[in-house]
């Protein structure tokens, strides 16, 4: 191929990739938006003509401006406002198509049992708005909540007589953001105060914007209390912002920043190795000397010693067991945040939530997540401040 016919097969190739793109996107949304739209308005109801015409004109309006919402709150010009109300309408519009979906079983029930339309709508279209209605107030009281203690014990058989019971507090995807919860994050920390922890940890996505907008938030971070340590590290959303921003401002609130680095905390004579590497995006991101690097974080580690790991995502544990990692602790899942969510995650993570096992050595704690991210709703997917209490075998 010449040179010229490279140039203009760039700009070709370019296109399409946005043409494609544009075209799932379109259709997504039309997916998105349209069923609850045919479920509730136009599948037969028989609704009055003026009800049906504002109910239409109710989802043209919400399916308009919504990616224009989205792109003011989270593209380039971070407007706050844009952003909760977009962010908003996406967890409103997930629920209404989940049990829209659901209320079409149910219109199949109701044709089998020979209730007829437009009752048969009708009742459907009742039950998807009155349960999503539910949801939705419950989904928002759990997301503004102080989060649940969530108690683990997990046993390390290399960890010694000397650290057992050691209390390790874990916070993470905290997602300071748009809302403004600077009071929720004190009442979070004064939770994380009365849990006696030895290391208090944060594996990363500590909030959505820049230190500048997120200060006052983040800002109780500062008063966390750990007998030993508080080590921190970053998740994907710091690389949607500014990393090394975070990074240091962390440093300044008095933690450990464990960028491919560890530390060694000892009580009772015996020691742990506390570990933390980027998060998997990080290698993306154009940043020098950003990526998840194992070697350069164990480097100069006793490999006798045990290793409590700290990696934003669960899929990280791949490269935690080819290094001998005794336990990772993880968030980025969320729990799924909004049901059935969780199901999707579980294509992309190798678990959602909870202690499993990797391989003959490595455990894996995945937390649900301190905080949420974008819609301000957790449906069946509680958050948690996690208490990991460790045990000599």
């Amino acid at each position: 191929m010449a040179v010229s016919e490279a140039v203009e097969a760039a700009p070709t190739r370019r296109w399409g990739r946005v043409l494609r793109f544009g075209a799932v996107l379109t259709a997504i949304l039309l997916l998105l938006f349209g069923v609850p739209w045919w479920t509730l308005v136009a599948s037969g109801a028989g609704w009055p003509g003026g009800l049906t015409a504002a109910g239409t004109a109710l989802f043209a309006v919400a399916l308009l401006t919504f990616p224009a919402l989205m792109v003011l709150g989270h593209g380039p010009r971070r407007i706050d406002a844009a952003a909760v109300a977009g962010d908003t309408m996406l967890g409103v519009i997930w629920v209404l198509f989940v049990w829209a979906i659901a209320g079409n079983l149910l219109r199949l029930v109701l044709a089998a049992a020979g209730v007829a339309d437009p009752t048969r709508s009708r009742v459907v279209a009742a039950a998807v708005l009155a349960v999503s209605a539910v949801l939705v107030v419950w989904g928002w009281v759990e997301a503004m909540r102080v989060p649940r203690v969530k108690r683990v014990d997990v046993v390390l058989p290399r960890l010694g007589a000397g650290l057992d019971g050691l209390r390790v507090v874990l916070l993470t995807d905290t997602h300071y953001g748009p809302l403004d919860r600077a009071r929720w994050s004190r009442q979070v920390t004064e939770v994380v105060n009365g849990l006696d922890a030895d290391i208090a940890c944060h594996t990363g996505d500590i909030a959505d914007g820049t230190v500048a907008q997120r200060r006052e938030q983040a800002a109780p971070l500062g008063d966390v209390r750990a007998r030993l340590a508080r080590a921190y590290v970053t998740g994907n959303h710091e690389y949607f912002g500014e990393a090394e921003g975070w990074l240091g401002h962390m440093r300044d609130l008095g933690w450990e920043a464990l960028h491919n680095r560890h530390l060694v905390v000892e009580r009772g004579g015996d020691r742990l190795v506390v570990a933390g590497v980027d998060d998997r995006t990080a290698a993306g991101s154009g940043l020098p000397g950003h990526r998840a690097d194992h070697a350069a974080a164990l480097e100069g580690a006793d490999p006798d010693l045990p290793v409590l790991l700290l990696a934003h995502q669960p899929k990280q544990v791949s490269a935690a067991v080819t290094h001998g990692i005794d336990l990772q602790i993880s968030g980025h899942t969320h729990g799924g945040q909004i049901w059935p969510f969780h199901y999707l995650v579980r294509l992309d993570q190798p678990t959602v939530s909870g202690l499993s096992r990797h391989g003959d050595r490595t455990q894996l704690y995945t937390s649900n997540g301190t905080g949420f991210w974008g819609p301000p709703l957790r449906i069946f997917a509680r958050s948690e401040i996690t208490l990991l209490t460790l045990r000599a075998a």
